[in-house]
């Protein structure tokens, strides 16, 4: 017997992995993206993809169950907490007027985390934010799939 939880995962052919390659939707074939705008956002398309793949099925509770008491971190939180960061780089890099905060004070992001299908579903909305294409001037969105849409300025 073993203290451990059994490891969840969908891959089948590597259990090691959380997916099995041929069922990943962030592995794409052919050349890398080129240029600095064009890799970070590569990057940050993978991540939010990965984070909305966890989230998945997940209801309010299980969204919002903290990792590791007394730790504020949950997967809830994770999703507020990208889209307040992308909210700022989007203030750092872009001209005209700062979008306010989404969450208010420090943290706030992760506290208000709670187990709400409402707090759920302003949370995936608020994380839908515009990323600026700063090197083409350029605005993509990310959907819900992870698809890019732009939409130039």
């Amino acid at each position: 017997m073993t203290d451990q939880p059994e490891r969840w995962t969908q891959a089948t052919v590597y259990p090691d992995m959380w997916v099995d390659p041929k069922d990943d939707p962030r592995d794409s074939e052919g050349p890398g993206p080129e240029g600095e705008p064009a890799t970070l956002q590569n990057f940050l398309s993978g991540y939010r993809m990965t984070l909305r793949m966890k989230c998945e099925g997940l209801d309010p509770e299980q969204l919002s169950r903290r990792s590791v008491p007394p730790s504020t971190m949950s997967l809830l939180g994770l999703i507020r907490h990208l889209a307040e960061a992308e909210r700022d780089w989007r203030n750092w890099f872009t001209d005209g007027d700062p979008l306010p905060k989404l969450y208010g004070a420090r943290d706030a992001d992760f506290h208000g985390a709670v187990a709400e299908q409402a707090v759920v579903d302003a949370s995936l909305a608020g994380c839908k934010v515009h990323v600026p294409d700063v090197g083409h001037g350029a605005v993509v969105a990310l959907s819900d799939s992870g698809a890019r849409q732009t939409a130039f300025s």
